[in-house]
Formats: structure tokens, C-alpha cells, sequence
């Protein structure tokens, strides 16, 4: 399944030791989605995925995730774990729009069109 839409804050990392000794980690970030009815959805990144990806607020993002749902006494509860985060613009992307297009670097009696 897929997710889109801009990070809108992001929770404190938390983490701890499996009863098997483990170490584990976990990131939660909330996602408002866009459209006529934008939705917020508390999506976490586990592990190494949570340095690989790097997900700052602001951005645009698009997830591909799983939802999980799991029965502890009695209830339920749901989590949306994303394994893979698409930069689909904002606050962080990159622009490579301020480069002038130059055709060539060497002229013979022309102008200089060195970009500098």
C-alpha cells in the first residue's frame, strides 16, 4: 500500500530491549494527507530505517506501508510501518532549478557563456 502526503511533526525516538535481549528502535511521524478531506495518520519507522530514511518535517512524502493490527488484553490496536519513504518535494528537496543552461564552455568571438 502506498501513503502520500507532508510530514507534519515528527514524535521522539523510543526504544528498548525484546524479552529476548534485543535492541529495538522506533520513530512515529505524523502524515496529513491531501484532498477535500486530508486524513493524519501516525506512520513508524523501525530500526536502520530510521537513519536511512531521514523523514523531517515538512516534507512531501510518498510511504509504502504495511498496517498491522495485533490483540493485547482484549483490544486492538493498529500500526502503519513504512518500509520505504519517496521525497516527493518540500521543505528538504533539493533545487537545481538556480543553474543557467549553458550549451558550451568554449566561444570563438562571442560573448564568454561561462555560467560564472
Amino acid at each position: 500500500m502506498e501513503l502520500s502526503g507532508k510530514v507534519i511533526q515528527k514524535l521522539a525516538e523510543v526504544g528498548g530491549n525484546s524479552k529476548s535481549g534485543n535492541a529495538w528502535r522506533k520513530q512515529e511521524f505524523i502524515v496529513e494527507t491531501e484532498g477535500q478531506y486530508p486524513k493524519k495518520v501516525c506512520v513508524s519507522l523501525w530500526g536502520d530505517k530510521i537513519d536511512q530514511f531521514a523523514v523531517g518535517v515538512g516534507e512531501q512524502v510518498t510511504l509504502s506501508i504495511d498496517v498491522e493490527s495485533r490483540e493485547y488484553n482484549g483490544r486492538w490496536y493498529t500500526e502503519v510501518k513504512a518500509y520505504r519513504v519517496d521525497r516527493t518535494g518540500g521543505a528538504a528537496a533539493p533545487s537545481n532549478s538556480a543553474m543557467p543552461d549553458v550549451d558550451t564552455f568554449h566561444s570563438e568571438g562571442e560573448e564568454d557563456k561561462l555560467p560564472f
